[in-house]
Formats: structure tokens, C-alpha cells, sequence
């Protein structure tokens, strides 16, 4: 299983940069797990974006779901061009709620809309994967997202607070992909839905995580800032995002 990052800044890409957006690639699937700004443009340096066997929405935040649209319109391009099949449009997954945005993801004879929960599990080749809602705050339901083929695991935690119940979704996976919005100089008093680049190390720590990839930063952040403060994590290879960054499991 490899795992490209092609986003991972939030709330808004940086110069050249992408929001939340990661290509897993396995010897049978291709998957992307999240749209964001700029995704588009990144995947096309590792994928032509007619294989692509599935996307996997979290939640629809813009930052997470901002390329969705041209995404559809690129599948419908390359059917017309006889590049993807008409018979074959790209399945989404993403959550029921809001309606209104659910409804947005069929899209012509190129995009399906399938519905995920914590109960769902799919088959894409050779992966299997399963849901879990997170705590991201109180509103539009947020689902993490376990993969698992060849024997490894690979789970991306969305955007997560501090009281999403990980034990028994998480525990042990070869890689842990973890938001870690805030530093402690911005980290709010009170939980809004996410965790700081401190407590997704702590997360990881406790998990025994094999890996870990800290994602979900804001552009100004400083890699040797954000390292300094995931300490916590002692278990094993700590990577901080960047686009590009491939993690072969």
C-alpha cells in the first residue's frame, strides 16, 4: 500500500499548496481519499484522474471538498474522449448528511453517489474499508476511514476531536494519519472538533500506532515547529505532511 499526499493545509492552501487530499494506491485500486483545493492538480502528477477506482469523502467542509466539482467534470471530459468508460462513472462515498450536499455528488454518467455510516463496510480491489464517526464538533457528521489490504492497515482520522472513541478502529494500524490543526499557541481553551499537533502525537502514542503522518496544517506552520511538539510520539516514524511525501506501507 502507498500512500501519496497531495494536500494537507487547512483552512486554505498556501502558495503552490493543496488542502486535505491522499492518494492510496494498492496492486489493484486507486483511491483518493478527500478533495480539497489543489488536489486536482497534484493527483495528475501521479494518476490520470480517469483510473481512479473510488473517492472517499470525510465530510464536506469546503477545505476537504473544494475540487469535487471539477473532479466530475474531468471524469465526464475523459468519457467523452473514450478515456473511462460511460458505463463506468466513479463511485463517491461520503456521508448522507447534509442532504443538500449529497445530492451534488451524482453527477451525469460520471460521478454515483454511495452513502457511508459507522456501520458501512466496502470492498475497492483489494481493500477493505470501514467508518467511524468522529468528534468534530456537534454539527455535519465527520467519518475517519480504516483501509486495510496485504495485511496492513493504514487509517486517516478526518478532522477529530479529543473525544472521538479511536480504541478498537485504531489501535496498532501501520500508519495513523492525524489532523494536528493547532500548535500551542493557537490551540483554543475549548475543544471546536480538533486536535493539536500534540495531542494527535499523545492519540498515536496510545494507539501504538506504527507510524504516524501529522497532517491538517496551516500553510505558516514550520516543520520543526510541528515536530518539537508531537514529542509525545516515541513509537515509531513520525512523518509531518507534505505534498509529495510518499509512505509505502
Amino acid at each position: 500500500m502507498r500512500i501519496t499526499v497531495l494536500g494537507y493545509q487547512s483552512p486554505y492552501p498556501g502558495p503552490n499548496g493543496a488542502t486535505p487530499g491522499y492518494l492510496v494506491e494498492t496492486q489493484s485500486a486507486s483511491i483518493l481519499l478527500d478533495c480539497g483545493s489543489g488536489v486536482l492538480a497534484q493527483l495528475g502528477n501521479y494518476l490520470p484522474i480517469h483510473q481512479l477506482d473510488a473517492l472517499l469523502l470525510s465530510h464536506y467542509h469546503h477545505d476537504h471538498v473544494a475540487d469535487v466539482g471539477v473532479l466530475q467534470y474531468g471524469i465526464m471530459v475523459h468519457q467523452l474522449f473514450s478515456q473511462r468508460p460511460k458505463g463506468k462513472p466513479l463511485p463517491i462515498y461520503a456521508p448522507a448528511q447534509p442532504i443538500a450536499n449529497a445530492q451534488e455528488l451524482p453527477y451525469k454518467q460520471a460521478t454515483t453517489f454511495h452513502p457511508i455510516d459507522g456501520k458501512t463496510q466496502i470492498n475497492i480491489g483489494d481493500m477493505q474499508i470501514s467508518f467511524l464517526r468522529t468528534d468534530h464538533g456537534d454539527g455535519d457528521p465527520c467519518f475517519a476511514m480504516r483501509l486495510e489490504a496485504s495485511g496492513k492497515v493504514l487509517v486517516y482520522g478526518a478532522d477529530s476531536g479529543p473525544n472521538t472513541k479511536w480504541h478498537g478502529f485504531a489501535d496498532g494500524a501501520d500508519l495513523f494519519i492525524c489532523e494536528g490543526t493547532y500548535l500551542d499557541h493557537n490551540k483554543p481553551r475549548e475543544s471546536k472538533g480538533h486536535l493539536s499537533v500534540r495531542e494527535a502525537a499523545q492519540v498515536a502514542e496510545e494507539l501504538a500506532c506504527r507510524s504516524l503522518l501529522i497532517t491538517h496544517l496551516y500553510a505558516e506552520y514550520q516543520v520543526e515547529e510541528v515536530k518539537s511538539q508531537a514529542e509525545a510520539y516515541q513509537n515509531g516514524p513520525c512523518h509531518i505532511a507534505q505534498i509529495g511525501l510518499q509512505i509505502d506501507l
